[in-house]
Protein backbone atom coordinates (compact mmCIF):
# COMPACT_ATOMS: atom_id res chain seq x y z
CA UNK A 1 0.00 0.00 0.00
CA UNK A 2 2.69 2.12 0.93
CA UNK A 3 5.21 1.20 -1.70
CA UNK A 4 7.50 -0.54 0.48
CA UNK A 5 9.87 -2.98 -1.13
CA UNK A 6 9.48 -6.81 0.24
CA UNK A 7 13.65 -7.43 1.04
CA UNK A 8 15.77 -10.58 0.81
CA UNK A 9 19.29 -11.27 1.90
CA UNK A 10 20.67 -14.28 -0.14
CA UNK A 11 23.30 -16.49 1.58
CA UNK A 12 25.39 -18.81 0.37
CA UNK A 13 29.15 -19.34 -1.41
CA UNK A 14 27.33 -18.18 -5.24
CA UNK A 15 24.54 -15.77 -3.69
CA UNK A 16 23.81 -13.55 -6.35
CA UNK A 17 23.01 -16.91 -8.60
CA UNK A 18 21.85 -20.04 -8.81
CA UNK A 19 24.30 -22.70 -9.47
CA UNK A 20 23.74 -26.10 -10.95
CA UNK A 21 23.34 -28.67 -8.15
CA UNK A 22 22.90 -26.15 -5.25
CA UNK A 23 19.45 -26.06 -4.02
CA UNK A 24 17.79 -23.32 -2.75
CA UNK A 25 16.22 -23.07 0.31
CA UNK A 26 14.28 -20.15 1.84
CA UNK A 27 12.27 -18.66 5.28
CA UNK A 28 9.56 -16.10 5.36
CA UNK A 29 8.71 -14.62 8.17
CA UNK A 30 6.08 -11.57 9.68
CA UNK A 31 3.27 -12.64 6.99
CA UNK A 32 1.14 -11.95 9.97
CA UNK A 33 2.45 -8.45 10.69
CA UNK A 34 1.73 -8.41 14.62
CA UNK A 35 3.56 -11.98 14.74
CA UNK A 36 6.96 -10.83 15.25
CA UNK A 37 8.93 -13.58 16.59
CA UNK A 38 9.77 -14.86 13.24
CA UNK A 39 11.03 -11.53 11.74
CA UNK A 40 13.62 -10.79 14.91
CA UNK A 41 15.48 -14.48 15.26
CA UNK A 42 15.69 -14.85 11.45
CA UNK A 43 17.65 -11.29 11.50
CA UNK A 44 19.90 -13.53 14.35
CA UNK A 45 20.10 -16.30 12.33
CA UNK A 46 21.83 -13.51 8.94
CA UNK A 47 24.21 -12.62 11.76
CA UNK A 48 24.75 -16.17 13.07
CA UNK A 49 25.65 -17.66 9.41
CA UNK A 50 27.47 -14.69 8.30
CA UNK A 51 29.77 -14.34 11.32
CA UNK A 52 30.02 -18.19 11.55
CA UNK A 53 31.19 -18.61 8.09
CA UNK A 54 35.34 -19.87 7.73
CA UNK A 55 34.82 -20.44 11.29
CA UNK A 56 31.99 -23.29 11.92
CA UNK A 57 33.13 -26.13 9.48
CA UNK A 58 29.42 -27.05 9.61
CA UNK A 59 28.25 -23.96 8.76
CA UNK A 60 30.94 -23.46 6.34
CA UNK A 61 29.88 -26.31 4.66
CA UNK A 62 25.83 -25.65 4.78
CA UNK A 63 26.67 -22.08 2.86
CA UNK A 64 29.09 -23.70 0.11
CA UNK A 65 26.30 -26.59 -0.60
CA UNK A 66 23.46 -24.62 -0.12
CA UNK A 67 21.61 -20.97 -1.04
CA UNK A 68 19.85 -19.64 1.43
CA UNK A 69 16.99 -17.04 1.11
CA UNK A 70 15.76 -14.49 3.91
CA UNK A 71 12.77 -12.57 4.40
CA UNK A 72 12.22 -11.33 7.79
CA UNK A 73 9.11 -9.49 6.89
CA UNK A 74 6.51 -10.04 3.98
CA UNK A 75 4.02 -7.39 5.41
CA UNK A 76 6.27 -4.35 6.67
CA UNK A 77 2.56 -2.35 6.37
CA UNK A 78 0.87 -4.58 9.53
CA UNK A 79 4.29 -4.51 11.20
CA UNK A 80 4.46 -0.99 11.06
CA UNK A 81 0.37 -0.55 11.86
CA UNK A 82 0.80 -2.39 15.43
CA UNK A 83 1.05 0.22 17.49
CA UNK A 84 -0.06 -1.73 20.46
CA UNK A 85 1.43 -4.53 20.55
CA UNK A 86 -0.42 -7.58 22.37
CA UNK A 87 -0.54 -10.93 22.91
CA UNK A 88 -3.25 -12.10 20.99
CA UNK A 89 -4.47 -10.16 18.26
CA UNK A 90 -4.32 -6.98 16.34
CA UNK A 91 -5.30 -5.08 13.28
CA UNK A 92 -1.87 -5.43 11.89
CA UNK A 93 -2.16 -9.13 11.43
CA UNK A 94 -3.62 -8.22 8.29
CA UNK A 95 -1.42 -5.89 5.09
CA UNK A 96 -2.03 -2.15 3.88
CA UNK A 97 -5.45 -3.30 2.34
CA UNK A 98 -6.81 -5.07 5.54
CA UNK A 99 -6.19 -8.70 3.62
CA UNK A 100 -4.80 -11.64 5.03
CA UNK A 101 -1.86 -12.85 3.32
CA UNK A 102 -2.06 -16.61 4.67
CA UNK A 103 -5.51 -16.97 3.01
CA UNK A 104 -4.46 -14.72 -0.36
CA UNK A 105 -3.05 -18.01 -2.18
CA UNK A 106 -4.59 -20.00 -5.22
CA UNK A 107 -5.66 -22.90 -3.88
CA UNK A 108 -5.57 -26.70 -4.86
CA UNK A 109 -9.10 -27.59 -3.31
CA UNK A 110 -11.45 -24.47 -3.77
CA UNK A 111 -11.79 -21.32 -5.90
CA UNK A 112 -10.17 -18.91 -3.89
CA UNK A 113 -11.84 -15.65 -4.37
CA UNK A 114 -9.36 -13.28 -3.01
CA UNK A 115 -8.15 -10.43 -4.80
CA UNK A 116 -3.99 -11.07 -5.02
CA UNK A 117 -2.66 -9.05 -2.83
CA UNK A 118 0.89 -6.87 -3.99
CA UNK A 119 2.96 -8.86 -0.78
CA UNK A 120 1.42 -12.22 -2.40
CA UNK A 121 2.48 -11.78 -5.89
CA UNK A 122 5.96 -10.57 -5.58
CA UNK A 123 6.11 -13.94 -3.58
CA UNK A 124 4.46 -15.99 -6.05
CA UNK A 125 6.84 -14.22 -8.40
CA UNK A 126 9.66 -15.23 -6.80
CA UNK A 127 9.02 -18.81 -6.21
CA UNK A 128 8.17 -18.65 -9.86
CA UNK A 129 11.94 -17.53 -10.76
CA UNK A 130 13.69 -19.81 -8.31
CA UNK A 131 14.56 -23.36 -8.11
CA UNK A 132 13.35 -23.45 -3.96
CA UNK A 133 13.49 -27.32 -2.75
CA UNK A 134 12.65 -26.55 1.23
CA UNK A 135 11.46 -23.73 2.76
CA UNK A 136 9.15 -22.57 5.76
CA UNK A 137 7.41 -20.09 6.99
CA UNK A 138 7.36 -18.64 11.01
CA UNK A 139 4.08 -17.74 12.46
CA UNK A 140 3.15 -16.78 16.09
CA UNK A 141 0.23 -17.51 18.19
CA UNK A 142 0.68 -21.23 18.96
CA UNK A 143 3.88 -23.47 19.33
CA UNK A 144 4.01 -26.73 17.13
CA UNK A 145 4.97 -27.38 13.14
CA UNK A 146 2.45 -27.66 11.11
CA UNK A 147 2.59 -29.13 7.13
CA UNK A 148 0.99 -29.56 4.48
CA UNK A 149 -1.74 -29.56 3.37
CA UNK A 150 -4.05 -27.00 4.91
CA UNK A 151 -7.16 -27.66 2.86
CA UNK A 152 -8.39 -30.96 1.37
CA UNK A 153 -11.41 -32.53 0.04
CA UNK A 154 -12.09 -36.53 0.52
CA UNK A 155 -9.21 -37.05 -1.84
CA UNK A 156 -6.98 -36.31 0.48
CA UNK A 157 -8.74 -37.86 3.59
CA UNK A 158 -10.51 -35.09 5.12
CA UNK A 159 -13.23 -36.78 5.90
CA UNK A 160 -11.20 -38.44 8.68
CA UNK A 161 -9.53 -35.22 9.85
CA UNK A 162 -6.82 -35.02 8.10
CA UNK A 163 -5.47 -33.96 4.69
CA UNK A 164 -2.61 -36.07 3.02
CA UNK A 165 0.11 -35.07 0.94
CA UNK A 166 1.66 -37.67 -1.51
CA UNK A 167 4.70 -36.46 0.62
CA UNK A 168 2.89 -37.24 3.88
CA UNK A 169 5.85 -39.16 5.10
CA UNK A 170 8.55 -36.49 4.42
CA UNK A 171 6.45 -33.63 5.59
CA UNK A 172 6.61 -35.33 8.83
CA UNK A 173 9.78 -35.39 9.07
CA UNK A 174 10.49 -31.98 8.26
CA UNK A 175 8.30 -30.91 10.98
CA UNK A 176 9.98 -33.24 13.12
CA UNK A 177 13.28 -32.07 12.41
CA UNK A 178 12.07 -28.76 13.63
CA UNK A 179 10.28 -29.48 16.68
CA UNK A 180 12.85 -32.09 18.03
CA UNK A 181 15.89 -29.45 17.59
CA UNK A 182 13.73 -26.87 19.52
CA UNK A 183 13.95 -26.42 23.17
CA UNK A 184 10.78 -27.08 24.08
CA UNK A 185 8.23 -27.39 20.74
CA UNK A 186 8.89 -31.53 21.10
CA UNK A 187 7.16 -31.66 24.20
CA UNK A 188 3.64 -30.80 22.27
CA UNK A 189 1.73 -29.12 25.53
CA UNK A 190 0.81 -26.19 22.90
CA UNK A 191 -0.14 -23.07 24.54
CA UNK A 192 -3.53 -23.56 27.11
CA UNK A 193 -4.80 -26.44 28.29
CA UNK A 194 -7.23 -27.12 25.56
CA UNK A 195 -4.63 -28.12 22.32
CA UNK A 196 -2.02 -30.58 22.64
CA UNK A 197 -0.01 -31.20 19.59
CA UNK A 198 2.09 -34.79 19.82
CA UNK A 199 5.60 -34.42 19.08
CA UNK A 200 4.61 -30.72 18.46
CA UNK A 201 3.85 -31.36 15.05
CA UNK A 202 0.38 -31.19 13.24
CA UNK A 203 -1.25 -32.18 9.87
CA UNK A 204 -2.58 -28.25 8.84
CA UNK A 205 -5.72 -29.66 8.31
CA UNK A 206 -6.21 -31.57 11.55
CA UNK A 207 -5.54 -28.81 13.22
CA UNK A 208 -7.84 -26.38 11.23
CA UNK A 209 -8.39 -25.70 7.95
CA UNK A 210 -7.96 -22.82 5.49
CA UNK A 211 -7.73 -21.80 2.03
CA UNK A 212 -5.53 -19.68 0.35
CA UNK A 213 -2.21 -20.72 2.45
CA UNK A 214 1.25 -20.30 1.39
CA UNK A 215 2.37 -23.66 2.35
CA UNK A 216 -0.22 -25.88 0.25
CA UNK A 217 1.04 -23.02 -2.64
CA UNK A 218 4.61 -23.44 -2.35
CA UNK A 219 4.44 -27.65 -2.30
CA UNK A 220 1.44 -27.56 -5.33
CA UNK A 221 2.27 -25.24 -7.93
CA UNK A 222 6.44 -24.09 -6.72
CA UNK A 223 7.48 -27.65 -6.34
CA UNK A 224 9.21 -26.50 -2.77
CA UNK A 225 8.53 -28.20 0.42
CA UNK A 226 7.15 -25.77 3.10
CA UNK A 227 5.72 -26.00 6.44
CA UNK A 228 4.42 -23.64 8.67
CA UNK A 229 6.30 -22.78 12.57
CA UNK A 230 4.16 -21.37 15.05
CA UNK A 231 6.93 -20.01 17.56
CA UNK A 232 5.65 -18.40 20.20
CA UNK A 233 2.58 -18.23 22.30
CA UNK A 234 2.23 -14.45 22.31
CA UNK A 235 1.97 -13.18 18.95
CA UNK A 236 3.91 -9.80 19.89
CA UNK A 237 6.14 -10.86 22.83
CA UNK A 238 8.10 -8.09 25.23
CA UNK A 239 11.58 -7.21 23.96
CA UNK A 240 13.77 -8.57 26.64
CA UNK A 241 12.48 -12.16 25.63
CA UNK A 242 13.79 -11.46 22.19
CA UNK A 243 17.20 -13.35 22.83
CA UNK A 244 15.65 -16.33 24.50
CA UNK A 245 13.65 -16.89 21.64
CA UNK A 246 16.51 -17.21 19.34
CA UNK A 247 18.08 -19.31 21.85
CA UNK A 248 15.04 -21.70 21.44
CA UNK A 249 15.17 -21.93 17.97
CA UNK A 250 18.74 -21.36 16.99
CA UNK A 251 19.66 -25.41 16.71
CA UNK A 252 16.20 -25.89 14.63
CA UNK A 253 16.22 -23.54 12.42
CA UNK A 254 19.87 -24.74 11.35
CA UNK A 255 18.98 -28.41 11.58
CA UNK A 256 16.21 -27.39 8.82
CA UNK A 257 18.29 -25.83 6.35
CA UNK A 258 20.23 -29.10 6.20
CA UNK A 259 17.27 -30.97 4.88
CA UNK A 260 17.08 -29.33 1.82
CA UNK A 261 20.38 -32.01 1.19
CA UNK A 262 17.69 -34.98 1.38
CA UNK A 263 16.65 -37.29 -1.57
CA UNK A 264 17.74 -36.96 -5.23
CA UNK A 265 18.40 -33.90 -7.82
CA UNK A 266 20.17 -34.40 -11.06
CA UNK A 267 20.04 -33.03 -14.34
CA UNK A 268 17.76 -34.61 -17.92
CA UNK A 269 19.65 -34.13 -20.76
CA UNK A 270 19.64 -34.27 -24.44
CA UNK A 271 21.91 -36.60 -26.64
CA UNK A 272 24.53 -33.82 -26.78
CA UNK A 273 24.48 -33.34 -23.55
CA UNK A 274 22.13 -30.15 -23.33
CA UNK A 275 20.21 -29.80 -20.69
CA UNK A 276 16.31 -30.06 -21.42
CA UNK A 277 13.44 -28.45 -19.54
CA UNK A 278 9.96 -28.82 -18.49
CA UNK A 279 11.31 -32.96 -18.34
CA UNK A 280 8.80 -34.21 -15.65
CA UNK A 281 10.93 -36.37 -13.27
CA UNK A 282 8.93 -37.61 -9.97
CA UNK A 283 9.24 -40.94 -7.93
CA UNK A 284 6.94 -43.59 -8.80
CA UNK A 285 4.04 -43.78 -6.37
CA UNK A 286 4.53 -40.30 -5.61
CA UNK A 287 2.55 -38.61 -8.65
CA UNK A 288 2.01 -34.36 -7.80
CA UNK A 289 -1.22 -32.83 -9.03
CA UNK A 290 1.24 -30.69 -10.61
CA UNK A 291 3.73 -33.20 -12.34
CA UNK A 292 7.65 -31.89 -10.87
CA UNK A 293 9.20 -31.01 -13.74
CA UNK A 294 13.06 -29.81 -14.73
CA UNK A 295 13.96 -26.16 -14.83
CA UNK A 296 15.64 -24.32 -17.27
CA UNK A 297 18.86 -26.16 -16.50
CA UNK A 298 17.40 -29.21 -16.90
CA UNK A 299 17.56 -29.89 -13.15
CA UNK A 300 15.29 -31.55 -10.27
CA UNK A 301 15.16 -32.16 -6.95
CA UNK A 302 13.01 -34.40 -4.96
CA UNK A 303 12.89 -35.01 -1.19
CA UNK A 304 12.61 -38.53 -0.17
CA UNK A 305 13.22 -40.13 2.79
CA UNK A 306 15.97 -42.68 3.14
CA UNK A 307 15.02 -46.08 1.55
CA UNK A 308 15.12 -47.35 -2.50
CA UNK A 309 13.17 -45.33 -5.51
CA UNK A 310 12.29 -45.85 -9.09
CA UNK A 311 12.66 -41.97 -10.03
CA UNK A 312 10.39 -41.68 -13.70
CA UNK A 313 11.89 -38.93 -16.11
CA UNK A 314 9.52 -38.02 -18.95
CA UNK A 315 10.14 -36.16 -21.73
CA UNK A 316 6.85 -35.53 -23.67
CA UNK A 317 6.67 -37.46 -26.75
CA UNK A 318 9.40 -39.67 -25.43
CA UNK A 319 9.19 -42.91 -23.99
CA UNK A 320 9.88 -42.36 -20.16
CA UNK A 321 13.19 -43.48 -18.24
CA UNK A 322 13.23 -45.37 -15.10
CA UNK A 323 16.14 -45.72 -12.49
CA UNK A 324 16.41 -47.12 -9.57
CA UNK A 325 18.14 -45.14 -6.92
CA UNK A 326 19.08 -46.00 -3.06
CA UNK A 327 18.85 -43.16 -0.65
CA UNK A 328 20.78 -43.25 2.64
CA UNK A 329 19.63 -42.07 6.07
CA UNK A 330 22.61 -38.96 5.51
CA UNK A 331 22.34 -35.29 5.00
CA UNK A 332 25.32 -34.76 6.63
CA UNK A 333 27.06 -35.26 2.84
CA UNK A 334 25.10 -31.64 2.25
CA UNK A 335 24.10 -33.33 -1.55
CA UNK A 336 21.24 -35.44 -1.82
CA UNK A 337 22.25 -38.17 -4.13
CA UNK A 338 22.98 -37.44 -7.59
CA UNK A 339 20.93 -39.09 -10.48
CA UNK A 340 21.10 -37.86 -14.23
CA UNK A 341 19.13 -39.12 -17.17
CA UNK A 342 20.85 -38.66 -20.50
CA UNK A 343 18.10 -39.03 -23.39
CA UNK A 344 20.04 -40.14 -26.71
CA UNK A 345 16.94 -40.21 -28.64
CA UNK A 346 16.47 -36.42 -28.16
CA UNK A 347 18.41 -33.87 -29.76
CA UNK A 348 18.66 -30.06 -29.28
CA UNK A 349 16.41 -29.06 -31.78
CA UNK A 350 13.43 -30.35 -29.89
CA UNK A 351 12.33 -28.18 -27.03
CA UNK A 352 10.17 -30.05 -24.43
CA UNK A 353 7.08 -27.58 -23.70
CA UNK A 354 4.60 -28.62 -21.33
CA UNK A 355 2.09 -26.46 -20.12
CA UNK A 356 1.90 -24.48 -17.07
CA UNK A 357 -0.31 -25.89 -14.12
CA UNK A 358 -3.81 -24.45 -14.04
CA UNK A 359 -4.40 -22.02 -11.26
CA UNK A 360 -7.86 -23.22 -10.78
CA UNK A 361 -7.99 -25.66 -8.36
CA UNK A 362 -6.74 -29.23 -9.12
CA UNK A 363 -8.89 -31.22 -7.01
CA UNK A 364 -12.12 -29.85 -7.94
CA UNK A 365 -13.20 -32.05 -10.61
CA UNK A 366 -12.88 -35.64 -8.47
CA UNK A 367 -15.45 -34.22 -6.33
CA UNK A 368 -17.85 -33.45 -8.96
CA UNK A 369 -17.23 -36.79 -10.60
CA UNK A 370 -18.69 -38.69 -7.86
CA UNK A 371 -22.29 -37.85 -6.76
CA UNK A 372 -21.69 -40.14 -4.14
CA UNK A 373 -19.27 -37.83 -2.72
CA UNK A 374 -21.42 -34.73 -2.94
CA UNK A 375 -23.56 -35.10 0.73
CA UNK A 376 -20.38 -36.17 2.32
CA UNK A 377 -18.90 -32.70 1.53
CA UNK A 378 -22.18 -30.94 2.45
CA UNK A 379 -21.52 -33.14 6.00
CA UNK A 380 -17.38 -31.89 5.77
CA UNK A 381 -18.79 -28.12 5.39
CA UNK A 382 -21.07 -28.30 8.58
CA UNK A 383 -18.32 -30.20 10.52
CA UNK A 384 -15.76 -27.37 9.60
CA UNK A 385 -18.17 -24.53 10.46
CA UNK A 386 -18.86 -25.99 13.83
CA UNK A 387 -15.18 -26.79 14.66
CA UNK A 388 -14.50 -22.91 13.74
CA UNK A 389 -17.51 -21.92 16.01
CA UNK A 390 -15.84 -24.09 18.88
CA UNK A 391 -12.16 -22.65 18.15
Amino acid sequence: LKGRDLWVLVLGRFPTHHKIGIPEFKYVANMHGDETVGREILLHLIDFLVTSYGRDPVITRLLNNTRIHIMPTMNPDGFEATKVPDCYYTPGRYNGNGEDLNRNFPDAFEDNRASIQPETQAVMDWIKNETFVLSANLHGGALVASYTFDNGNPVTGSLKGYSRSPDDDVFIHLAKTYSSNHASMYKGTGCDNRQTFPEGITNGYSWYQLEGGMQDYNYVWGQCFEITLELSCCKYPPEDQLGKFWRDNKVALIEYIKQVHLGVKGQVTDKNGNPIPNAIVEAKGRPHVCPYKTNQHGEYFLLLLPGTYVINATVPGFKSMLKTVEIPGNTGNFSAVKQDFSFPEVSDKISSKVASCPKTPLYQELTRASAAVKPTVHLLVLMTVVLAIFK
